[in-house]
């Protein structure tokens, strides 16, 4: 999934870190509801602003940042 278009880091808003659309709703805000046990429908109807792509976009960005993490054994 591409979410160039979705996922925006500014640097004034949420002390830089991933957000969505602009908004101040960020990649963590909604991973953490997903682990919490928040279905799609919940966060959805929570946030009206949301969509369903803005949820995937989130949960791609985090399997690419996972993807990147590496372990430098010493």
């Amino acid at each position: 999934m591409n979410y160039d278009n979705i996922i925006t880091l500014e640097p004034g808003k949420r002390s830089g870190k991933p957000c969505i659309r602009g908004m101040r709703i960020t990649v963590y805000d909604i991973l953490e509801y997903l682990a919490g046990g928040m279905t799609e429908a919940e966060i959805l109807e929570d946030f009206s602003e949301l969509t369903s792509e803005d949820i995937k976009a989130c949960l791609a960005f985090a399997a690419d940042r996972e993807k990147k993490l590496f372990v430098v054994t010493l």
